[in-house]
């Protein structure tokens, strides 16, 4: 792999992050596929990411917990349409029958993992969709293979808001709220993280190691509410990543400030 750059390479560290997971006596999942994408490339850029900064793997390994509880809630309420907007492996992990699985990104990161999952004889059940959601659109790209705005769906848009701008996060929210039933899980960082404000000085470092890597942070919120009903949408679930770690390692405290400036929520219509 070459060097971790650019938006679409931070995918690649945040896998190295959910891989550590694996290693854990009792994890909060398992990922045996994410390990296929990782090299010493990754690891490096993982390493650099998280200098002074030891709980960004922790931190990255609770998101994947949330994601992964709001996939498996909205499957057994009866969703049989799953979106994934970037890198990941919850096809091949979550799986079930029925279920149809939409994975878009950009067309080099699909080539090197459909690469990864071959050579390791996996056959992955997502529809592949190459493109850039943000310019083309969310909806046009799955309308193009198979996608039912009429079926429930549930988005997992994991990791991504804080690169784009505020008109463009409501640009795709307002693209998929024409799906008639859904729910869509996303994280965010607060206005303060972003703007670099905090006071706090290991966080504004972390901030910048992502912008040294060509992915600096421009979307910031502090009023979901706000900007949930802007999109016609409903606040089903949020959460702070602090409040994640009481839930899931109570036995393990912290009070990091980005932990209570880092949000995982889920936005709902129909639903």
């Amino acid at each position: 792999m070459t060097a971790i750059r650019s938006v679409t390479g931070t995918a690649f560290v945040v896998a190295e992050f959910r891989a550590a997971e694996n290693a854990e006596a009792n994890p909060l999942y398992t990922d045996p596929i994410v390990g296929l994408f990782l090299d010493e490339t990754t690891h490096a850029a993982a390493a650099a990411v998280a200098a002074g900064f030891p709980s960004a793997g922790k931190n990255l390994r609770l998101r994947t917990r949330y994601f992964d509880d709001r996939l498996d809630q909205a499957i057994a309420q009866g969703c049989r349409q799953v979106v994934i907007l970037g890198l990941d492996t919850r096809a091949v992990r979550k799986r079930a029958p029925g279920e149809a699985f939409f994975e878009i990104d950009d067309a080099a990161t699909l080539k090197f993992k459909c690469e990864r999952l071959a050579a390791a004889g996996i056959v992955d059940p997502a529809v592949f969709i190459p493109g850039d959601y943000v310019a083309e659109g969310v909806l046009a790209l799955l309308e193009r293979n198979g996608f039912r705005r009429d079926e429930p769906a549930v988005f997992l848009w994991e990791g991504n808001s804080m690169y784009l701008t505020r008109g463009a996060v409501m640009a795709v929210l307002k693209d998929i709220g024409s799906v008639d039933r859904f729910t869509i899980a996303l994280d965010y960082m607060s206005e303060e993280v972003v703007a670099g404000i905090t006071g706090d000085q290991p966080t504004t470092e972390f901030v910048g190691r992502f912008a040294a890597m060509g992915a600096p942070w421009s979307f910031g919120l502090n009023d979901l509410g706000v900007l949930a009903a802007e999109a016609g949408l409903s606040v089903a679930d949020v959460v702070s990543l602090a409040e994640l770690h009481r839930t899931h390692w109570p036995h393990w405290h912290v009070d990091l400030l980005i932990d209570r400036h880092y949000f995982l929520c889920t936005l709902s219509k129909g639903a």
